[in-house]
């Protein structure tokens, strides 16, 4: 079972990859319907690494429906054409409660420069691809209705929240000297 999104997001590459390696843009992305709380003594790190985290998985913020684990790990595309292409994975799965139902997932985002090129304003934007496998034995077929329900509210989140991930790099000090030169 298949769920996929593709979606041109309002911000650059940068940014977008930044906010996917974000626990906090994880759990924006999912609320109200699903909250994911840290079962680390920690809570969650600032920003993903490739250890194995476990959340606990609330629904509509009243009860709590299984834990899952999440395995990230950073891949590239071997297509030369899409040199660019950044990819998240997460290959965790369910592991207590409702959501051992599916043990095993293949959960990979893929980071892009909008291959339109810039807006009309001269801004970058982002091409994101989202592609979630599953396979949970008999119950698949009543799996796939809930996750492509949830995939689409992602969605619009991601559309939504993309504009405030702003990319500002660091800006370098000036050099004193220079700037005393200068004066």
């Amino acid at each position: 079972m298949r769920v996929l999104l593709k979606l041109i997001l309002d911000c650059d590459p940068d940014a977008a990859w930044r906010a996917l390696q974000s626990p906090t843009a994880f759990r924006e992305v999912a609320l109200p319907w699903v909250d994911f709380r840290s079962d680390e003594p920690a809570g969650f790190p600032t920003v993903w690494d490739d250890a194995e985290h476990r959340v606990s998985v609330r629904a509509l913020g009243a009860f709590t429906v299984g834990t899952q684990a999440i395995r990230l790990d950073t891949l590239r595309s071997t297509d030369p054409r899409e040199r660019s292409t950044r990819i998240l994975r997460d290959s965790g799965g369910g592991v207590g409660g409702v959501l051992s139902a599916i043990p095993h997932l293949d959960h990979r985002m893929a980071i892009a420069p909008d291959p339109a090129g810039p807006g009309p304003d001269g801004r970058l934007r982002t091409l994101y691809r989202d592609r979630l496998v599953v396979r949970a034995g008999v119950v698949t077929p009543l799996a796939w209705y809930g996750l492509w329900a949830f995939w689409q509210w992602r969605g619009l989140r991601l559309r939504r929240l993309a504009p405030t991930w702003a990319y500002d790099p660091p800006t370098p000090e000036p050099d004193p000297a220079t700037t005393e030169a200068a004066a």
